[in-house]
């Protein structure tokens, strides 16, 4: 017989010719099908050994307020009511706080169990950025820049461009309920990098989009199979663009997914104790928590980062109110992911970022706001290689603007990147004539907060 062209295979397979009549056909011409590229995703050797394996984003979307959370600041207390340094008129908040732990650091009332792991938290309080727009902020924040002449690769895709994945059959980079505004698909997009490097979105439940299989697994690995060739012949052609290599691995990926995900990502397959510790059995706040356990359960299957999302943080009004709710919502499903990512052994090589793209001033804005604040507000960071119970940069006395151990956007990418392993000024790749990195020609590294 004739050898069939695999574009003449794939007319007959859609005219009805059927997959079972190919499989021989295939089988025939399996032998000249030229081998596949390395697993571009494949685990790399970081620059330096490294202190955390993977990492964790914790993203209060909307710009947390710091002062009635975090940021204890006497003088702000004290004077209330009066006007601000800047304009406007000071808000003490209506939130008592404490401290807590050894380190002695100071809570507010709305965040009682993550104030249990006081001596745990490493505090980034000196944190600036460039704009305060939140769409440019969340985007600069996820990607390095808040140009959107340009769109930039999402620190995500940035890691698994340098480090790999440790899980083959799982995406290396997934993001769980991303806002589909400020930046949407940008924050976990690949930009100029291999389609391959990019975030996998999924929901709150652990659902992805067209996942499960229309047919048995053997005629999908046939079809598949047809396809794969085809796209191969296209990427070993002449200018072929540089997508087909990620749409290959893509296809792949997500045949292999379908074995793994669901099983994973299935929270009944968690003891009833442990779902109960997150909330995720409490209705009013079950969906942040189950974020949260599906991030433990990613990360124990070796996913290289991890990024969950709350919204709903941008209170220029409603405050005091949406405060409540926003930290019941958040506070105890975050203390859960560290005590369990402890109780595995886990937290020794994850390293949890806790924050939002900037915070919020201490002056009132209109009847019960705060407006944005990009020059002095803070993050925390948690588990491997940063220094438990300690403080890195403060801002004023009123916690308008950092004074002491500033970061900008780039330095704090710097920093998380040499937690990983990776010298931020070497992970480069060649677009459009020049070579482009996640922190740009900046960035300092924060040596400080090393363990």
């Amino acid at each position: 017989m004739a050898p069939i062209s695999r574009r003449a295979a794939l007319k007959n397979a859609s005219a009805g010719f059927g997959f079972v009549a190919l499989a021989g056909l295939l089988d025939q011409q399996a032998k000249a099908r030229p081998p596949a590229s390395a697993h571009p995703l494949a685990p790399k050797p970081p620059h330096f050994p490294a202190k955390a394996k993977r990492l964790v984003f914790v993203h209060m979307n909307g710009a947390m307020s710091q002062h009635d959370t975090f940021e204890y600041k006497p003088k702000l207390f004290a004077d209330g009511g009066k006007p601000g340094p800047g304009g406007g008129t000071l808000t003490a908040p209506m939130f008592r706080f404490a401290q807590h732990g050894h380190t002695g650091s100071w809570f507010s009332e709305l965040l009682p169990n993550l104030a249990r792991h006081a001596d745990r938290l490493c505090w980034l309080r000196g944190l600036h950025t460039d704009t305060p727009a939140h769409p440019q902020a969340v985007v600069q924040l996820h990607t390095g820049s808040a140009n959107a002449a340009l769109t930039r690769p999402s620190i995500g895709a940035w890691l698994l461009y340098g480090l790999g994945t440790d899980n083959a059959d799982l995406p290396g980079y997934v993001t769980i309920n991303p806002p589909p505004n400020f930046g949407g698909a940008v924050n976990f997009g690949s930009a100029f990098l291999p389609a391959h490097f990019q975030g996998t979105r999924i929901d709150d439940r652990g659902a992805l989009p067209n996942l499960r299989p229309a047919t048995s697994a053997g005629l999908q690995r046939r079809q598949l199979d047809l396809i794969q060739g085809m796209n191969r012949d296209l990427a070993a052609a002449p200018g072929a663009p540089d997508a087909v290599d990620g749409v290959i691995e893509s296809f792949e990926l997500a045949f292999r997914m379908q074995g793994k995900v669901p099983e994973l990502l299935d929270l009944s397959k968690e003891p009833l104790r442990v779902r109960d510790e997150y909330g995720a059995t409490d209705a009013p706040n079950a969906a942040f928590a189950r974020q949260c356990l599906m991030a433990r359960r990613l990360c124990e299957a070796g996913v290289r980062f991890v990024e969950i999302c709350q919204p709903g943080w941008d209170h220029h009004n409603n405050l005091h109110a949406g405060l409540i709710d926003r930290c019941r919502s958040v506070d105890r499903a975050t203390a859960a992911l560290l005590n369990d990512l402890e109780r595995r052994g886990l937290l020794e090589d994850t390293l949890v970022l806790f924050g939002s793209e900037f915070g919020r001033l201490p002056t009132a804005q209109g009847a019960d706001g705060r407006d944005h604040n990009i020059t002095g507000y803070p993050m925390f960071l948690a588990g491997a290689g940063v220094k438990p119970g300690f403080t890195y940069g403060a801002t004023d006395e009123y916690g308008i603007r950092a004074v002491e151990g500033r970061m900008h956007t780039n330095d704090l990418h710097a920093t998380l990147l040499a937690l990983l392993g990776i010298d931020h000024e070497r992970l480069t790749y060649r677009y459009a004539g020049r070579d482009f990195r996640l922190t740009d020609v900046a960035g300092t590294v924060a040596r400080e907060v090393f363990a």
